[in-house]
């Protein structure tokens, strides 16, 4: 894909990686929402907000800085989109909760419904921000660190380990762990397959760009013009 490496263009990215963050946020908010028991990384935020005095969304954002500092030093690249989604995905979902758009679920197959509609949202997000090349968002990096460092261990369950500690910390700061969680811990991927399945969407082809390549890009076609 030829991308347009002008102010421009990064402007364009930069506001579809943050129109993607959005997506996120709202399909974290509606696996909240759910309140048939939160994912495994909402739970790890909510149950760390009950022992911290910060929001959910602040604790989101300080979680994903320490992430983004540990993949850093495990030489995962470090790109505009991962530095937006460490703060943006958190700060939007406060942004959501305080606004109070939907209920809490009261009953159960509703609850799954919203959870599910949650995780098509997420998926829909996390095209419209992994396409565009600026970074994995910080989670995804630690997951790609831990997968070079581990060649002969399946990515699935990498995922699931670093899917099951986050819920099982939750777990023990308080937060509410549910089928919920238990779907949205293996659900997630077959829905992200699915979606991407049908955008025709190939993340493997997506080269990410850290913040110094951008920055050098940008100053090429400034000079070029």
């Amino acid at each position: 894909m030829n991308e347009d490496y002008s102010l421009a263009g990064y402007i364009k990215r930069i506001v579809r990686t943050v129109f993607g963050l959005f997506l996120f946020a709202c399909g974290s908010y509606c696996v909240i929402r759910a309140n048939i028991g939160l994912g495994p990384w909402e739970a790890f935020h909510m149950g760390a907000s009950y022992h911290i005095p910060l929001s959910y969304g602040n604790i989101t954002v300080l979680v994903s800085f320490v992430i983004v500092i540990a993949v850093s030093m495990l030489k995962e690249p470090i790109g505009f989109g991962t530095i937006l989604n460490a703060i943006c995905i958190g700060k939007f979902v406060d942004l959501l909760l305080y606004l109070d758009i939907l209920p809490t679920m009261k009953n159960f197959a509703a609850g799954v419904a919203l959870l599910l509609i949650g995780q098509v949202i997420v998926a829909f997000g996390s095209y419209f921000y992994i396409g565009n090349g600026l970074g994995c968002g910080p989670r995804d990096s630690l997951m790609t660190a831990l997968s070079k460092r581990l060649p002969n261990a399946p990515i699935g369950i990498i995922r699931a380990i670093i899917e099951g500690s986050a819920g099982l910390v939750g777990f023990l700061l308080g937060a509410k762990i549910g089928l919920g969680t238990i779907i949205s811990m293996f659900g997630i991927s077959f829905v992200i397959q699915m979606v991407f399945a049908l955008l025709k969407f190939d993340v493997k082809s997506v080269y990410h760009e850290n913040v110094f390549e951008s920055i050098r890009n940008m100053k090429k076609t400034a000079k070029a013009q």
